[in-house]
């Protein structure tokens, strides 16, 4: 009984510490696009339109990561 406390407090842990880590990464690199996309806009703003597009998508894939993390914490037994 007391094992299997024990197992349940440590999957919590590897859940937590998966999604904790998986976050960082996709959380800086969205930072960075916005940052690069609000500085461009900033010395060109009639390209605002041409910029918004690619920084969505970018975005898009950068969160996808965030994402695959959240699946493999689900993952863990």
């Amino acid at each position: 009984m007391d094992e299997t406390i024990h197992l349940l407090e440590l999957t919590s842990i590897a859940k937590a510490l998966a999604i904790g880590l998986g976050v960082i990464g996709p959380g800086i690199g969205i930072g960075m696009i916005g940052r690069g996309a609000m500085e461009a806009i900033g010395r060109n703003p009639e390209a605002s339109g041409k910029i918004m597009v690619p920084m969505l998508l970018v975005a898009a894939f950068a969160e996808a990561l965030a994402i695959y993390a959240l699946v493999i914490a689900f993952s863990i037994k």
